[in-house]
């Protein structure tokens, strides 16, 4: 990533103190940024406003979805433009550098390292190419100013390049076609599949018209909660009447104002991509980082399925100790009101004297809370909200404040 706009101006040793700084906020904020990143990854998914009501045959919402099940794209290449609001606080940009330091592989990472990079989309509107070859094809680029992001995922080989700082990161997947840690998924499907897994008995789901989405005709799929409570208000998917692919994603909050996440293809081509739109080589002079392999730990905890591990005894300072957290993770609620708890087994958000300058920080971005649990900090954006207890118990998700201060309450 670039460097801190207030590096330019402080010695080397103020600047590692304004990193050190940054890291250990970073690691209070980790429960917030990262569900929040993920709702900007979901956002992934192409949304383009209406441009026409097409007449098309009558189709109930089952019927719609089993369409969306059936649709076997495999080829595909458009142009996606991406606007996400999640409501992040304005920090002056120090949120931008606590996500990339929270996604990020240590001190040596890479400025092209997919897991940094992408935590962009977060916030503000963004332009995407998007293309596919089957499973083993995929390319991805962020248009930026004077300057391109791609990911390229041929083979074996995932490659992502940075033309602004001319650096490379190789990854190799673990499975051909089917590891996607190192890249974003490639078609609208697979984040429309994501939305559908919540169409449960606490769901909503419709068929709402019909539109234009890129010159192409589309149904409109209107997935809502029931149940109160939830922060999510509605969930449009178009999908498209010929090929049964998703072309358009729409998340509003349950709070209102302007979408969560508005995103969609301006065009899209349903042609074989040419064979050379994946082929990468790294650029002369391009600095080149190889991934590292994924740590055990995690792999035992999160894919294998494995007993977790004790939570730590203290917060987590490193990716390592995070995961320990993570591998004790709990779901308590169901549907739209699902919520994700795990114990630090330390302490919460700092405050008073002992938190000095980071527990006042910390403590002006969120709300402090109390109830039969204790007391703890509400960290809130429009969509995800998440507590931190004073004894370090973490609950996150798609619901209200006072929804996570019922929960925490109910786990006393």
């Amino acid at each position: 990533m670039a460097p801190y706009a207030s590096d330019d101006s402080t010695t080397a040793g103020e600047a590692d103190e304004q990193r050190s700084g940054r890291r250990k906020a970073a690691r209070y904020v980790v429960p917030v940024t990262v569900m929040g990143v993920a709702a900007a990854t979901i956002g992934l998914v192409p949304a383009l406003a209406d441009s026409g009501d097409p007449d098309l045959p009558k189709i109930t919402a089952q019927q719609l979805i089993e369409k969306i099940a059936k649709s076997d794209v495999q080829q595909l290449s458009g142009t996606v433009k991406i606007s996400t609001d999640l409501g992040l606080p304005d920090l002056g940009g120090l949120e931008s550098s606590l996500m990339s330091g929270a996604a990020s592989q240590g001190e040596g990472g890479s400025s092209a390292d997919p897991t940094a990079k992408l935590t962009e989309l977060a916030s503000g509107t963004h332009t995407l190419r998007v293309a596919a070859d089957g499973p083993d094809k995929q390319k991805l680029s962020l248009l930026e100013n004077a300057a391109e992001y791609s990911i390229v995922h041929n083979g074996k080989d995932v490659w992502a390049y940075d033309s602004k700082s001319n650096e490379v990161h190789h990854g190799t997947a673990s499975e051909s076609g089917k590891d996607q840690r190192q890249q974003p998924p490639a078609t609208p499907k697979d984040f429309a599949e994501e939305a559908l897994k919540a169409a449960d008995e606490t769901t909503s789901v419709t068929v709402d018209g019909t539109a234009q989405v890129a010159g192409r005709d589309a149904y409109k799929l209107l997935i809502k909660p029931k149940q109160s409570g939830s922060t999510v208000g509605a969930i449009t998917v178009a999908v498209d009447a010929k090929t049964g692919t998703p072309l358009k994603f729409t998340l509003t909050p349950a709070g209102g104002g302007s979408a969560v996440v508005d995103a969609g293809f301006t065009q899209v081509d349903f042609a074989k991509p040419a064979a050379s739109t994946f082929d990468f080589t790294p650029p002369k002079g391009a600095k080149v980082t190889e991934e590292k392999a994924p740590e055990k730990g995690l792999e035992k905890g999160f894919d294998k399925g494995e007993a977790p591990r004790p939570a730590p005894e203290s917060l987590p300072k490193s990716e390592e100790d995070l995961g320990k957290g993570l591998d004790g993770m709990k779901t308590i609620g169901e549907g739209w009101n699902s919520i994700a708890t795990f114990d630090t087994g330390g302490e919460g958000v700092p405050s008073g004297e002992a938190g000095g300058d980071l527990g006042g920080f910390m403590n002006s971005l969120g709300d402090k809370v109390t109830g039969k649990f204790g007391s703890g900090t509400v960290f809130s954006t429009r969509l995800v909200n998440a507590l931190i207890t004073d004894d370090g118990k973490v609950y996150v998700g798609l619901v209200t404040k006072d929804a996570l201060v019922k929960a925490a309450d109910a786990g006393k």
